[in-house]
């Protein structure tokens, strides 16, 4: 099965280079910008020039490799840890990511650490790609299913970019799309445009166009409308962290279109790596809610002022859907219900 021909980061071990598309630049620039320290893959995280927590734990991994190239020593491994877990306080993959390299590395010799770092985040970009594969072939039954009930295109609502663009192959939530795609299972995705920094109709329409995967942009709040007309058969978003009870935290908007959904009786399924489920949290209330600089609701995203100078803005960048509003999650292992008994049946090696 052909990966989606979108590859937001490469990086070599033998020429010591990381390179990133620069997804602030989408749709318009297709731009690849190299990271040659830990600062530059701090930036890169901070202001979004990569994004979607399976990337942006990947970048962390590579960037804690080139901070031990420049200083290996206990004291520098643990700056850098510091400044890249600083980035972004919502998505856990940045910590576990962060967390898988410092165990690889601590206990030896300096001179080894920055390339066994290295190997470390490689193994974390390769493991991400055949993850979402699995979550593709998991979920890709619930599309079949409807296919097979009549739904012809089978409808799909999506928010934020939770797709090839946020991880390093295939997506989460956009894995089950592109695999009944290249299926020849006929879909058509709506694509909630995500405000305010528009990543469905700055990322995912970009991605899905260059996948000649049929979708339609909407605004964030026509979903509900599409719902109780009879037009959504699924939703399929990705998240940022799930708490070990199923509470998942993802872009704002989330919950919203949750309540929707069960209003007019719609399946949701949430499709996250095992990665992203935060198993130190019982449930969704102690989540961290990152909240964002106030330009990106006084600005459009070309800059253009759009509300009065000096209003007051709030900037919450993630809401929490409690697991009682969400159909299932679908992992690598498969799909479940979203409840503590399910994960913990699922993952059965946490629970220690």
């Amino acid at each position: 099965m052909k990966t989606p021909d979108i590859q937001p980061l490469r990086a070599s071990l033998a020429s010591r280079t990381v390179e990133i598309a620069d997804q602030t630049r989408l749709p318009g620039e297709w731009k690849i910008v190299s990271l040659a320290s830990v600062g530059e893959a701090a930036h890169a995280i901070r202001t979004m020039q990569v994004r979607g927590a399976p990337l942006i734990g990947a970048t962390a991994a590579y960037g804690l490799a080139l901070a031990l190239h420049v200083d290996p020593s206990d004291s520098g491994l643990r700056r850098a840890y510091a400044l890249l877990l600083a980035t972004r306080p919502t998505a856990v993959n940045l910590r576990w990511a962060l967390d898988r390299v410092v165990k690889a590395v601590s206990s030896l010799a300096a001179a080894s650490r920055a390339d066994a770092a290295w190997r470390e985040a490689d193994a974390i970009a390769e493991e991400d790609v055949k993850t979402n594969l699995a979550i593709g072939h998991h979920g890709v039954a619930l599309i079949e299913r409807l296919a097979a009930d009549g739904h012809n295109p089978v409808q799909i609502l999506t928010h934020c970019n939770a797709g090839a663009l946020a991880t390093l192959g295939w997506g989460t939530a956009t894995a089950p799309i592109y695999v009944a795609h290249d299926s020849n299972v006929a879909v058509h995705v709506w694509v909630s445009e995500t405000r305010p920094r528009m990543q469905g109709a700055r990322l995912t329409a970009w991605e899905l166009r260059a996948s000649k995967v049929p979708h339609t942009l909407i605004v964030d709040a026509a979903g509900a409308l599409l719902m109780q007309q009879g037009r959504v058969d699924l939703i399929l978003v990705g998240a940022d962290r799930v708490a070990a009870n199923g509470d998942v935290c993802n872009k704002i908007g989330t919950y919203e279109k949750a309540l929707a959904a069960q209003d007019n009786g719609v399946p949701m399924y949430v499709a996250v790596p095992s990665s992203t489920i935060d198993w130190t949290l019982a449930d969704g209330s102690r989540m961290p809610i990152e909240e964002r600089d106030s330009g990106e609701i006084l600005h459009d995203v070309g800059g253009e002022v759009i509300a009065p100078a000096g209003t007051p803005v709030l900037n919450p960048a993630f809401d929490v859907t409690p697991a009682r509003l969400l159909t299932g999650l679908i992992t690598e292992r498969g799909i479940c219900r979203p409840s503590a008994e399910n994960l913990a049946e699922m993952f059965p090696e946490q629970q220690a």
